[in-house]
């Protein structure tokens, strides 16, 4: 560089500057596509997990929204329950009368003037 000023460039140098800024965007250029690539990845993954717990989440719903109708149901079977209960001791007392009375269409049937 003697004889010749700092701020001249040679074709050389110009053609080096700009392979090195090429080399330089292709390495860029490699590692973002690389970033993307598992950016992309992450956010396929993310999205079938969710997918996932939707999917779950909809089955619990489905499998839960009939337990309020199941409160009702047990207190409907506790009245007929309680029914059942009421019938079998009339019927209980029915028999036992009939058992004992020879006069049970009568005494069923009642006095003559309730008629």
């Amino acid at each position: 560089m003697e004889g010749r000023p700092v701020s001249e460039l040679t074709a050389e140098t110009v053609q080096t500057i700009w392979l090195i800024t090429l080399g330089v965007f292709v390495a860029v250029l490699v590692v973002v596509a690389i970033l993307l690539t598992l950016i992309l990845r992450s956010a396929r993954e993310i999205t079938a997990g969710v997918s996932a717990i939707w999917n779950v989440g909809q089955r619990i719903a489905n499998n839960t929204i009939h337990i309020a109708l199941l409160k009702k149901t047990n207190v409907v079977a506790g009245r007929i329950l309680g029914s059942a209960v009421g019938v079998v001791h009339a019927t209980a007392g029915v028999q036992s009368h009939a058992e004992e009375c020879s006069m049970c269409p009568t005494c069923v049937i009642g006095p003559e003037w309730l008629r």
